[in-house]
């Protein structure tokens, strides 16, 4: 499906309030990119409410640069459409590598829980941050943390993304009173009793994040919302240790800091906290977050990867060989920022700029064939044109051809030196000039036999096939 400059494929994700896609942005020259496209459900979308949210979520998220958030490039309303475009992570949720440790019978490692935790914090921190256009803070709170909206990158990078509930400072659509928005299970009680939220109410849900990561289970489970809002508010929180004894006592000690229920308690920054774990859990090189992803993420980023590539085969229309000829400049040289994509790109172009390309980028595969050809050919010719100068011509009267090596050698079959065959010259020899054959086999040893004239007609007549039959390979 094509919407404006942006191609739509697979479903790979779903909400509430929209359905994200892979797709492909299209740009001139070739460009084009793999991005993920949020797009707002149909329904919602003739919703002034909803429409308002959508679009306050892409103002927001455009304020916000950093590595651990997932960058908005692009917002589109068009009739009946409205979509996000973002930045597409190979990677997964972090609720889907704890239900993967889960299914595999153990708790995610501490050190890269607490890896992937800080990470999300560090990113929230920046949002908190943010600023506007005029320098004001935008008093930013993400309001719905949660394992589903946190991935974790094949890379090793941790991303927070959807701010779509977020409460920020001017934001066009407000929260109506008594109405809350978020999931439950994460919520502060602050959040959950109308009481206004703060930073600290995302450390709160980061705080829960990080318990579920550790201990692989729940915190706050009911049967019904109102047992889970009771449970928030007066559950007694064992250490994350109790279920996963591998946890330390300092992990433990920024869980539960995290957990207090009075705001007062917590971390006052999510930077803080981010900074408590990296004490307390150690550090952990991206890489082997990403080489655990790649391992516990089942088949998921696999199929993903395939499946973009192929996207990405076919929404180029052009085989391997043809981009890597494409990429070649006028100058010759390959230029790794050209992208060629299936937009009729003119082939007569590339072609040009092959031809001016120097002989040293075609592949050696491809040359060596010729230049060893051409080293055979160039051995022969010199062969032949040696042996027309120093062997005389041996077409007899009849025109037989040379005696090949294996006829008796001269010496044994040489005639006396009259020659009768003087007397009576064959017709053929007369008129090309040639010897006759009894002076052939003497002309080295009586060179006065024969005139100079007489031998080197015959030589060059010889001599001259032979050479073009060699260096053109028909010899």
């Amino acid at each position: 499906m094509r919407l404006g400059r942006y191609v739509l494929y697979d479903e790979i994700a779903a909400g509430g309030m929209a359905r994200v896609h892979l797709g492909r942005q299209e740009g001139a020259v070739g460009f084009s990119r793999t991005v993920a496209v949020k797009r707002l459900h149909p329904h919602l979308a003739k919703d002034p409410e909803f429409v308002a949210m959508f679009l306050d979520e892409a103002r927001l998220a455009a304020r916000i640069r950093h590595p651990n958030v997932v960058t908005t490039l692009d917002v589109v309303a068009t009739a009946g459409e409205v979509f996000l475009v973002m930045e597409y992570v190979e990677g997964v949720s972090l609720s889907d590598l704890i239900k993967a440790a889960r299914r595999e019978g153990g708790e995610m490692p501490p050190a890269m829980a607490a890896h992937i935790a800080a990470g999300a914090l560090s990113g929230l921190h920046a949002a908190h941050e943010a600023r506007d256009e005029r320098g004001e803070s935008l008093e930013l709170v993400h309001r719905d943390v949660s394992p589903q909206n946190i991935i974790v990158g094949t890379d090793g990078v941790a991303r927070v993304l959807d701010f779509g509930v977020a409460k920020a400072a001017g934001r066009l659509q407000t929260t109506e009173e008594g109405r809350i928005k978020g999931k439950m299970a994460y919520m502060s009680p602050e959040q959950l009793s109308s009481s206004g939220v703060t930073r600290r109410t995302d450390v709160f849900a980061a705080g829960v994040v990080l318990w579920e990561a550790l201990t692989g289970r729940r915190l706050f489970q009911g049967a019904d919302p109102a047992e889970i809002v009771g449970k928030v508010l007066g559950l007694e929180i064992p250490a994350p240790s109790h279920y996963a004894p591998a946890v330390s006592a300092e992990l433990d000690a920024v869980v539960l800091r995290a957990l207090a229920r009075d705001p007062a308690a917590r971390f006052p920054t999510a930077l803080e906290m981010a900074e408590a774990l990296e004490r307390a859990g150690g550090l952990l090189a991206s890489r082997e977050v990403g080489d655990w992803v790649r391992a516990h993420a089942g088949s998921a980023v696999r199929d993903r990867a395939l499946r973009v590539a192929e996207i990405e085969r076919s929404a180029s229309g052009i085989s391997r060989a043809d981009a890597m000829e494409q990429s070649l400049g006028s100058s010759g040289q390959v230029s790794a920022h050209t992208t060629v994509g299936g937009d009729g790109t003119d082939r007569s172009q590339v072609g040009t700029a092959l031809s001016r390309a120097p002989s040293s980028l075609a592949p050696r595969r491809a040359r060596w064939p010729y230049a060893a050809g051409a080293a055979i050919a160039l051995v022969l010719g010199v062969v032949a044109l040696v042996a027309g100068r120093a062997e005389p011509p041996a077409a007899s009267a009849a025109g037989e051809a040379l005696p090949t090596p294996q006829q008796p050698e001269p010496a044994a079959i040489a005639p006396a030196p009259e020659a009768p065959a003087r007397e009576a010259p064959a017709p053929e020899a007369a008129l090309t000039g040639a010897p006759d054959a009894g002076s052939a086999p003497t002309v080295a040893t009586a060179p006065k036999a024969a005139p100079p004239k007489t031998t080197r007609k015959p030589a060059a007549s010889a001599k001259k096939p032979a050479s073009r039959d060699s260096l053109y390979g028909r010899d």
